[in-house]
């Protein structure tokens, strides 16, 4: 386990860390942490906590995900760690010329056009087939209790909403949508911080999962109301796509920092920025957090690991490069060698050949999950399977319609994919899950909690806590406000745009867990910029 202090950061919001046991879980909304602990106390374990959060989390944070999403994990279980890719792949009925012909020059936000296959549903029922203890059925139940009896609207929450539903007010226009607004307005306005909100419909759809292991959505009557939907509005979406769709359990891909392996998905997930990003980093001495000198070498180093992952990364089968290529040591030296003094505008290298929601659950026996699942920018395309209280995720938005580009609509492909879940190990032994949601925000976060953790010995909450910043394009970079201003200054004097933003919410929301490996104590830290929280036994 890391060699972390105590203490709380200088900056931070004076939440403390977390510490017990027999288990935990950390999530961006209390009443989905308390779901999993409930599972962990009925005698489940880590991957059923995971599973019972994830699902709670649909209905009590709409707003970033639901079960029309994506969803990626990386579970460590009896001594060793498991990759879950459980993201959906364009309809075999879409493709470039289909999308152009319909007067578009890039791949629209809403509508059906951006709707992948969802991966969610399948997420959970694998995990629980693989690892789970308790049947996915009883796993579900807090979620399904939350949609049909209700809950009160938490306040990040229902700011968050409220934006959402100004927002498709104004630029959701047709039939196709108009069961968004049913399902999740009350004659147009969204709920109120402190209402009560339910959804019968969405807990129809969840126990029908439960009882068919998912088998419904894709091979069953729910595949037929998606695909009949579909059809009834002009979408690519089939029952056949849904049909022959299934998770892929995946290797883990790590880069080695400063004597600790940061593991993440490997592509068609941006998990790859974030490890080549600490690739460069590693090469460089860090005296101190709060340097300018700090936060400018991490500000390139992010800047160029993107250059790199907007070139690569896509399908993996698909991919020009190998990842080992791109995490080779001594391509990182390279990329390093080009970190100056000055802000630079970033391209990518050539290698040598050869909306969303995060949580972290850990248990007594040793088990550790790190999930994350995501509808896409919020609420996702803005469609509602009617009866369903299914909203479909717009992940499709991200392919290009360049057909010279890596990451170019296919029909069956899989598109560049921003939601990463992270672990940490040191040699044979487990550290713990980690992670910071937040569209592009994601691979910056992961850099920014490593280094807090390894190199500036933060505890998990401070690490959480501690001003962040975020590389938006070309030399522009967002800091909080609450970065110290002299830091800022001296960032703009080398050339960095420096825009300090008030509102936090587009700089992540984090959970992390570390395991001490002796004592198996847990000690925890949950995101000071949303509703977060941490249930411990």
């Amino acid at each position: 386990m890391p060699n972390f202090d105590a203490l709380t950061y200088p900056y931070a919001s004076q939440r403390m860390m977390s510490i017990a046991r027999k288990g935990m879980v950390a999530t961006s909304q209390p009443l989905a942490a308390q779901a999993g602990l409930d599972i962990l106390k009925k005698g489940g374990n880590a991957i059923d906590a995971a599973i019972a959060t994830a699902a709670c989390l649909t209905v009590v944070e709409p707003t970033s995900n639901g079960i029309g999403g994506d969803a990626f994990a990386l579970v460590w279980t009896k001594g060793e760690l498991h990759g879950l890719n459980a993201s959906g792949p364009a309809p075999q009925g879409l493709n470039i010329e289909a999308v152009k012909e319909l007067g578009h020059e890039s791949m629209p936000t809403f509508g059906w056009l951006p709707v992948t296959v969802p991966g969610a549903p399948s997420a959970w029922a694998a995990l629980s087939e693989r690892f789970g203890k308790l049947p996915l059925r009883e796993v579900l139940e807090p979620a399904i209790q939350y949609a049909e009896n209700g809950y009160p609207i938490s306040p990040i929450l229902g700011k968050y909403w409220k934006r959402a539903a100004q927002i498709f007010k104004t630029r959701l226009k047709g039939e196709e949508f108009e069961n968004w607004f049913k399902t999740f307005t009350k004659e147009g306005k969204a709920p109120e911080i402190g209402e009560m909100w339910s959804s019968p419909e969405h807990a129809a759809t969840l126990r029908e999962i439960g009882e068919t292991g998912a088998e419904s959505f894709y091979r069953g009557s729910l595949a037929n109301k998606i695909d009949e939907f579909s059809r009834q509005h002009g979408g690519f979406l089939r029952k056949e796509d849904l049909a022959a769709f299934r998770p892929e359990w995946v290797k883990p891909i790590r880069v080695n920092y400063r004597g600790y392996d940061v593991w993440e998905i490997p592509p068609n997930g941006q998990g790859l920025v974030a490890l080549m990003a600490l690739n460069t980093l590693k090469n460089f001495d860090f005296a101190e957090k709060d340097s300018a000198d700090t936060y400018h070498k991490q500000i390139e180093a992010m800047k160029l690991a993107f250059a790199d992952g907007k070139k690569y990364i896509t399908q993996r089968d698909k991919m020009a490069v190998d990842t080992e290529q791109l995490l080779n040591s001594e391509y990182g030296k390279l990329r390093g060698n080009l970190i100056g003094e000055e802000a630079l505008i970033p391209e990518p290298g050539t290698p040598p050949s050869g909306g969303t929601v995060y949580l972290a659950t850990a248990d007594g026996e040793g088990n550790m999950v790190s999930f994350i699942q995501s509808n896409y920018m919020g609420f996702g395309s803005g469609i509602v399977v009617p009866g369903t209280g299914i909203g479909l995720q717009n992940r499709g938005h991200d392919f290009s319609l360049n057909p010279e580009d890596a990451n170019r609509l296919e029909p069956g492909k899989k598109t560049y994919h921003t939601i990463i879940p992270g672990f940490l190990t040191k040699g044979d032994q487990p550290v713990g899950p980690f992670g910071v949601m937040g569209g592009y925000m994601q691979p910056q976060g992961h850099v920014q909690v490593v280094m807090n953790t390894v190199d500036f010995h933060l505890n998990p909450q401070s690490a959480l806590d501690a001003p962040r910043w975020q590389w938006v394009a070309g030399k522009t970079v967002e800091v909080e406000r609450s970065l110290p201003a002299h830091i800022a200054e001296a960032l703009a004097r080398r050339g960095h745009d420096i825009k300090v933003t008030v509102d936090s919410g587009g700089f992540g929301r984090g959970q992390i867990i570390w395991r001490d490996p002796e004592t198996g104590v847990l000690y925890g830290g949950t995101e000071p910029r949303t509703d977060g929280s941490i249930a411990s036994w």
